[in-house]
């Protein structure tokens, strides 16, 4: 099944029968995925089962071989990532792309700039106040940190585009639990601003917890597409497709 994950009101974001591949692998087979306005989207599935593909195919590091991509009412199906990234699309990639020989301080000041609307709400000032430990840390060079300061870091970053869409590509992995549960309040926080999301991660019931809708893929299609909080009560939806 490959049923649209609904956003029919504003949609922001609409991914239409993707198919991706990697050299020889077909690895994403028809997958259709939507994004409204300020809706948060969850994606789950087993490890191999495409959710980095599909991130990477939506942001155009990835070139679908079949399907497109609209963002915003515009056709990004070819476009390269800087292209895309200019609609409002803020990225939270997997390992967090910090750049170590540069001060906290370079790493989130790079990438200001103002949303597509012209919107300038998310300040230096305004993430340092949401993570107040990058404020301790702001001349210290990006590999000086730990892990859990490092993904702070990336997302205040992406914050810093003042994006529409907020993607986070294993949003939590290789975090301590103490710093687990901080990152999911700031992606509450951020969720109650309007921001619309689209998470990955290992923790489903965190997922399912922290969005409206959720998309699980299972090899290469979607499996189940509906509402996080029916997902989160259908224990043997969850053991089908997610071994839990």
């Amino acid at each position: 099944m490959n049923a649209l994950a609904e956003p029919v009101a504003a949609p922001l974001l609409v991914a239409d029968g993707i198919h991706s591949f990697y050299g020889q692998s077909h690895v994403l087979h028809g997958v259709s995925i939507g994004i409204a306005r300020g809706q948060s989207l969850g994606l789950l599935g087993r490890n191999g089962m495409g959710k980095t593909t599909l991130i990477r195919s939506l942001l155009g590091f990835v070139r679908a071989a079949r399907g497109s991509v609209t963002i915003a009412g515009q056709d990004m199906t070819r476009a390269r990532p800087e292209r895309i990234a200019r609609l409002g699309i803020g990225y939270v990639p997997e390992g967090r792309g910090v750049f170590p020989n540069l001060s906290v301080r370079e790493n989130l000041v790079m990438a200001a700039r103002p949303g597509p609307d012209g919107r300038r709400d998310w300040t230096l000032d305004r993430v340092l106040a949401t993570f107040p430990r990058l404020a301790e840390r702001l001349d210290h060079g990006g590999g000086q940190l730990s892990g859990g300061e490092q993904q702070m870091m990336a997302i205040g970053r992406a914050l810093m585009t003042n994006p529409d869409l907020l993607i986070l590509d294993e949003a939590t992995e290789g975090l301590a639990p103490l710093v687990v549960k901080e990152i999911w309040k700031v992606i509450a926080a951020i969720r109650d601003t309007g921001i619309a999301s689209l998470i990955v991660d290992r923790d489903y019931r965190a997922v399912l917890a922290n969005t409206d809708r959720c998309v699980v893929l299972d090899k290469g299609q979607v499996a189940v597409a509906g509402e996080s909080a029916a997902l989160a009560a259908d224990a043997a939806q969850l053991h089908r497709h997610l071994g839990v």
